[in-house]
């Protein structure tokens, strides 16, 4: 099968060996993957993502100096069974499924491994107990954002939501505009988003934002303010003492950016009282100062991924049209487009999701 193929820092488009399913295994055929930040982030700082996967546990067990073919956000039509497998799905049937394949009772991960391709080939061995059939005659490049879908709804879901929340999400790529959709399924509103980037604003506004804010020019805490006070509001340390008056509604702020300086500015900003949920994935050192968090009691939680039951409903969320997924796929490359797609990624006005076909 032909793989663009992460070696020795630049990705390469070869030849590998087909894979053989084991038994309980599927094998299937690539028709959409997207290009996640990860992979980007792993391609150029690729030591420093693997030393940090190790101190954290061998999440990702990936060796920096073996191939690797990445692609963990999928599409895949069934092609055969493994040995003993009954075949459950026909052939030509279109799948999602979460990134890891079970070989016996062996959890294998998908997409930073160095013995098992990602999305980026042609053909995978997915688990058969983990495949779900994609409804609805949904396309499969809809259907491969399933699982960034699944990343911004693991974060609503765990956020602790109320009707009187007002959200903000600071940062519009893709993983703030997953958050974006999922509070716009949970119903939340009014949701404020933050980001420098004109394109990743406007598309802010077609996943569900009510309103959107260039950081440049006006402050998205104040705006919070202004949006979250009720008439009569007091805000002198009198009332405030007393509980006169109306309240403001509570705060719920996502940071979606991932990258150092910022955890600390939405403490700085943030009004007391507010939940912090962490989702950008930060892999570098950083600073903060715990005296902001101490003095206005925030509640800061970090999330990571989705479960099992999240994924199936995101799936779910796409099939039904509870969300337009089309706004984010803005390219589609063939594997010899793939170096070339992580270069034009780095740029924000250009891309928010390129999609991987690898029959091309």
């Amino acid at each position: 099968m032909r793989a663009a193929v992460f070696r020795q820092g630049s990705i390469v488009v070869d030849t590998l060996p087909d894979p053989v399913p084991v038994q309980g295994q599927v094998l299937v055929r690539t028709l959409a993957c997207g290009i996640c930040g990860s992979d980007l982030h792993a391609a150029k700082h690729t030591h420093q993502f693997v030393n940090l996967a190790k101190r954290a546990g061998n999440r990702w067990s990936m060796d920096a100096d073996r191939d690797v073919v990445f692609g963990h956000e999928f599409c895949c039509e069934v092609i055969d069974y493994g040995p003993n497998t009954p075949a459950r799905l026909a052939p030509g049937t279109l799948v999602c499924s979460m990134p890891m394949t079970l070989a016996g009772e062996t959890v294998q991960g998908i997409g930073y491994s160095n013995d098992i391709a990602g999305g980026f080939a042609q053909y995978m061995p997915l688990a058969d107990r983990l495949l779900l059939p994609v409804p609805n005659g949904l396309p499969a490049e809809k259907a491969a954002l399933t699982e960034p879908l699944a990343v911004g709804w693991h974060a609503v879901q765990h956020a602790r939501l109320t009707p009187q929340d007002v959200p903000l999400v600071v940062g519009c790529g893709p993983v703030g505009l997953a958050v974006i959709a999922g509070l716009a399924i949970k119903n939340v509103h009014p949701i404020i988003a933050a980001d420098y980037s004109p394109a990743r604003r406007a598309l802010a506004l077609k996943m569900g934002a009510d309103i959107v804010i260039d950081p440049a020019e006006v402050s998205p805490y104040e705006t919070w303010r202004q949006t979250a006070t009720p008439a009569g509001f007091d805000g002198s340390r009198y009332a405030q003492l007393f509980g006169l008056g109306p309240k403001l509604r509570p705060a719920v702020i996502f940071e979606c950016v991932g990258v150092p300086s910022v955890i600390q500015q939405v403490l700085e900003g943030a009004p007391a009282g507010a939940r912090v949920v962490v989702v950008g994935v930060c892999m570098e050192t950083d600073r903060i100062e715990p005296f902001f968090g101490i003095v206005k009691q925030l509640n800061v939680q970090f999330v990571l991924a989705y479960t099992a039951a999240e994924f199936a409903e995101s799936l779910a969320f796409i099939a039904e049209g509870k969300v337009d997924v089309s706004p984010l796929v803005t390219g589609t490359v063939g594997l010899d487009g793939v170096s070339g797609a992580f270069a034009a990624l780095a740029n924000p006005e250009t891309h928010a999701k390129v999609m991987v076909n690898p029959r091309e």
